[in-house]
């Protein structure tokens, strides 16, 4: 459940502290307030301005804070104190924009009078003054990378990268509408610019390229932020949404609702809590739910010793029926691929050493179930030459064994088929081939050879058989011997 705070006018600029433990400054009319992260009072309370206070921002070690004013002054803040440690006057306007280089002694600030000036901290002195805008200067960010490097957007359509060693900016990109927010990428490659409805995102490593424009609000965008990794912006807007991208793909992976306009937000380092300002003064803080009770939640109790020698030493009487559990049946492999239709992958599977020679039939088993279903072809076909010469040793050795026979000759005929109009590119598939056809050729000898000796056999058969005499054959042999004893007698 969000935590809502009310502040003393609209929210205009939210920074974490880069150190533990997070502490953040809000800065909303003419004061800065410093929370807790899981406070909904201020623990601290910078208000020595004479009007409002914008854009108070941390330093990369926690410890200095600075911020600009309606009068166009800037003040420096020590975290531990409370009065202004240097007062930086130079802008004629109110200063919208300020911040520190990474080299922590110099601070860059931008302003209604146009200008971005840069700021020695020890001397508290002007460095040098950046008037090309030709509108108000309302955002910036610093190079985390490279300590002379700045950026500032403007009301004038356009983002400038300024560095300090040279006296005009390095690079100009004009994003085509008011710019309300720029970010740099952790690599300092990829530049972020929010205005209008748009948020832009451009290489600066090839001169300002755009690389992708994102149209996902329906009013004018007023804040970027980066989670810690990179993976996800975050733009909020004045149509009470906050929208999630993702980095890699850009496109929304989620989006927050709230109750009025957005004009500044805010991710805590370690991605927990997310802070958002808005124009009625309300401070809206949403922190992420704990992950060890969902560890706890989900981890269940485990059943007590009792459990599992209940019933142990019980003995069966007479009349007690014992009913067996039934056994688990286990698939194998190849089993589970021929149930899932991913006929390759089951030839694979028997095709491994320990099944392929000590258990064959299985393989020919599933060939002839693959056969069967009409997809042994597809599952034949988009080998490499190790897996044809395996198969082909596979059918050259098995094809003579009688009781794998058809199935093997069908499938010798499809990969012959198949792989024959790469024959010749591989030595060792030609090799196979032919010792295949050496083996179906001897077979078909042998087989010759049989037929001729059981012609043989059978012809001995039939001179070994005694010839049977006929019914007529007999009759006519016992008229003959009466006549030849009557005649006898006479």
């Amino acid at each position: 459940t969000p935590v809502q705070i009310k502040e003393f006018g609209a929210v205009n600029k939210i920074d974490f502290s880069p150190v533990p433990p997070y502490n953040y400054a809000v800065t909303a009319s003419s004061r800065i307030h410093i929370y807790g992260r899981y406070s909904q009072e201020p623990i601290k309370t910078f208000s020595r301005f004479k009007d409002a206070a914008y854009c108070a921002t941390y330093r990369d070690d926690g410890k200095l804070l600075v911020a600009g004013s309606e009068e166009g002054s800037i003040r420096l803040f020590d975290i531990s104190g409370r009065a202004p440690l240097r007062q930086f006057d130079g802008h004629t306007k109110a200063v919208h924009v300020v911040g520190f280089l990474s080299d922590k002694y110099r601070i860059f600030s931008g302003g209604d009078d146009y200008s971005s000036n840069l700021w020695d901290i020890p001397s508290a002195t002007e460095i040098v003054s950046y008037t090309e805008h030709t509108d108000y200067v309302r955002c910036g960010c610093a190079n985390k990378l490279n300590g002379d490097v700045f950026i500032t957007g403007s009301y004038d359509h356009t983002v400038k990268v300024f560095d300090a060693r040279t006296k005009s900016s390095v690079m100009t990109i004009e994003h085509g509408h008011p710019v309300e927010s720029v970010l740099l990428f952790p690599s300092g490659g990829l530049l972020v610019s929010a205005g209008g409805r748009y948020v832009k995102v451009w290489d600066v490593l090839k001169g300002g390229q755009l690389l992708v424009s994102l149209k996902n609000h329906h009013k004018t965008v007023t804040c970027l932020c980066l989670n810690s990794s990179g993976q996800r912006l975050l733009s909020g807007s004045l149509d009470r949404h906050v929208k999630i991208y993702s980095t890699t793909s850009y496109k929304v992976v989620h989006s927050f609702n709230y109750a009025t306009s957005i004009l500044s937000l805010a991710l805590s380092p370690e991605d927990e809590t997310i802070v958002v300002g808005m124009t009625n003064g309300v401070l809206n803080v949403k922190h992420r739910k704990p992950e060890e009770s969902k560890e706890k939640s989900q981890k269940k109790r485990q059943p007590a010793y009792r459990t599992y020698v209940k019933g142990r030493n019980y003995m069966p009487k007479q009349e007690d029926f014992y009913v067996s559990k039934p056994g688990k049946c286990v698939l194998r492999k190849y089993d589970k691929l021929l149930k899932s239709f991913q006929s390759s992958k089951a030839l694979d599977a028997v095709l491994e050493p320990h099944i392929r020679l000590y258990t064959p039939e299985v393989t020919v088993a599933v060939m002839q179930e693959l056969n069967r279903r009409g997809t042994l072809r597809s599952a034949l076909a988009g080998r490499d030459e190790k897996q044809i010469s395996l198969l082909l040793t596979f059918v050259t050795r098995r094809v003579i064994e009688p009781r794998f026979t058809p199935v093997l000759v069908t499938v010798a005929d499809m990969i012959t088929d198949i792989y024959q109009p790469v024959v010749g590119q591989s030595a060792l598939v030609d090799k196979q081939f032919l010792r295949l056809q050496e083996a179906i050729g001897r077979e078909i000898d042998y087989q010759e050879e049989l037929l001729e000796v059981l012609g043989m056999m059978d012809a001995l058969f039939a001179t070994l058989t005694k010839k049977k005499a006929t019914y007529l054959e007999e009759n006519k042999s016992n008229g003959l011997t009466k006549t030849l004893d009557q005649d006898m007698c006479n």
